[in-house]
């Protein structure tokens, strides 16, 4: 393993906590995804072809890693940790405003089915091109936008509800169609 492997990997950690944290909803779950990622990728590093991206082969074995863990946990009936991660940054308005919408945004995520919410952290966060995801995930380029767009809709929805009908009837106003016409009146 050379030193041009080792400087790839570091530049793309914050990718890989960023992608590792869409799978897990968790900090410190993503942590170790990303640890043990890494560590297989030094392990096998002989396995990396000089044509293939590093960083679509790193999303790959951290998403067969993160499956092999649920399939784990589920065995084992392990109760998720909390997924509250805590953010450094200036006080003020901003970044408590930030910190909420951000938390929301997390929350209506993790809603989402995996495959959406991967997608989205991978094409919307980590700027990858759909043809990139594509080939990340071994799925056809339609199937990335068509589950790209439900998951920006859904996402949109989860942000945004549509108020529910309160079931209270609306009088006409004044100067509407049926002006002042009471029922059984004639004209």
């Amino acid at each position: 393993m050379g030193p041009d492997l080792r400087n790839a990997l570091v530049a793309l950690l914050p990718r890989l906590r960023r992608f590792g944290l869409a799978l897990t909803g968790s900090a410190s779950d993503a942590d170790d995804l990303v640890q043990l990622s890494c560590e297989r990728v030094l392990l096998r590093s002989e396995q990396l072809r000089e044509h293939a991206r590093l960083d679509a082969w790193l999303y790959g074995i951290m998403r067969n890693l993160w499956i092999d863990e649920l399939r784990y946990r589920k065995r084992r009936r392990h109760d998720d940790l909390d997924t509250a991660a805590g953010m450094i940054g200036d006080d003020g308005q901003a970044v408590a405003d930030g910190r909420i919408t951000l938390a929301a945004v997390r929350l209506a995520m993790q809603d989402l089915p995996a495959d959406q919410r991967i997608l989205l952290v991978l094409v919307c966060v980590d700027g990858l091109s759909y043809r990139e995801a594509a080939e990340t995930l071994g799925i056809p380029l339609g199937t990335v936008m068509s589950r790209l767009s439900r998951a920006r809709q859904d996402l949109h929805q989860r942000m945004n509800p549509t108020p529910k009908p309160d079931g209270v009837a609306q009088f006409p106003l004044r100067g509407s169609t049926s002006r002042d016409k009471r029922p059984g009146e004639a004209r």
